[in-house]
């Protein structure tokens, strides 16, 4: 008999509920808070209330829209952290009260474990194509951006992450620069397809490793962009397109070139992306170039589960809910989390 799960996601701004039946997603559910646009970024205070008021429709959708009644839920998933402190004790809260009404266990995730994970999730049960252990995956969001080794749905290590800022903090505050509205990562993808990446170049930092930085990179951009205006002051709306493909490619280069190293230095050739960065189509576009330059086995996630959605926590969830991992009502979300 099926095993189903109920999964919350809460960590940043989105509000997300799932139902799984073993490890295949039955429905998904998000609730977007657009009410961040404005401030230019996520405002903590802000994102806790929404999520209090969209916690119980957004369930109760993703309850409907599976056509499972709650006395049929197994156990409940939600995610412990890393994330946003108010956010992260709204799930939490709502996941405990759930499980604690029906009898059923709970069961805490890790939200960058289930950033990887989410290539194991399946929208029926005849998928097959799922990277095999161990592979390289290179999680990269406004928050992180880490290579990680995964050597089974529990034993994952990370070899390498950003020294400062992540790959999508800096694709968001170079486009606060240039004056595009928040998100502004997705229109750097945009208008980037309309430009021309080798146009200009900008600073990409030399960090030993497998590590990261783009301190040095925003600060080249900057410092470009403002030598620019002296001369022009149209000179960000006139070359737009150009400034966001090049700015991309500098990125997506500075991804590919440590991920190239550790898949050298390892020798292990499967090697898959996740995150919300995952969804950028320059990385995707680099991912499948390498594939076929490095022998490489790739693995893209589907576009609705690069970002924050409880599907992930789900197929966490479900991995542990077959090994009895499940956890005490007394535990308590945390803003930073460890492997």
């Amino acid at each position: 008999m099926s095993v189903k799960i109920l999964a919350i996601e809460s960590s940043c701004d989105d509000t997300s509920a799932a139902v799984l039946s073993d490890d295949v997603v039955l429905s998904n559910v998000i609730a977007n808070q657009l009410v961040h646009e404005e401030y230019g970024g996520v405002v903590p205070e802000l994102a806790s209330r929404a999520h209090q008021q969209n916690i119980v429709p957004v369930v109760q959708k993703a309850l409907n829209d599976a056509n499972v009644n709650k006395n049929e839920i197994d156990a409940v998933a939600f995610t412990r952290g890393p994330g946003l402190m108010g956010s992260l004790l709204v799930g939490t809260a709502f996941a405990k009260g759930f499980a604690l009404s029906l009898g059923v266990p709970l069961i805490e995730v890790n939200h960058l474990q289930a950033h990887v994970l989410a290539h194991f999730i399946k929208d029926s049960s005849d998928s097959t194509n799922v990277p095999g252990f161990p592979f390289l995956c290179l999680l990269v969001s406004g928050g992180n951006s880490q290579i990680i080794l995964v050597n089974d749905y529990d034993k994952m290590d990370i070899i390498g992450q950003t020294i400062d800022d992540a790959a999508g903090e800096a694709f968001d505050k170079c486009a606060k620069v240039m004056g595009l509205p928040y998100p502004g990562g997705p229109l750097i993808d945009k208008y980037s397809k309309m430009g021309n990446d080798t146009a200009y170049s900008f600073s990409k930092p030399k960090v030993a490793g497998y590590n990261y930085s783009f301190s040095g990179l925003k600060t080249s951009f900057l410092y470009f962009l403002r030598d620019s205006l002296k001369d022009n002051e149209n000179f960000i709306e006139e070359n737009k397109y150009d400034l966001c493909a090049s700015l991309q490619k500098a990125i997506v280069d500075i991804l590919m070139d440590k991920l190239e190293l550790a898949s050298m230095q390892t020798g292990i050739r499967t090697i898959a992306i996740a995150g919300g960065v995952s969804a950028n189509s320059g990385l995707r576009d680099a991912l499948d170039k390498y594939s076929h330059l490095k022998k490489w086995k790739t693995y893209i996630p589907k576009f609705s589960y690069t970002t924050d959605n409880a599907a992930m926590i789900g197929i966490s969830g479900y991995y542990k809910y077959l090994k009895n991992d499940f956890c005490s009502h007394e535990v308590a979300p945390f803003a930073r989390l460890n492997f």
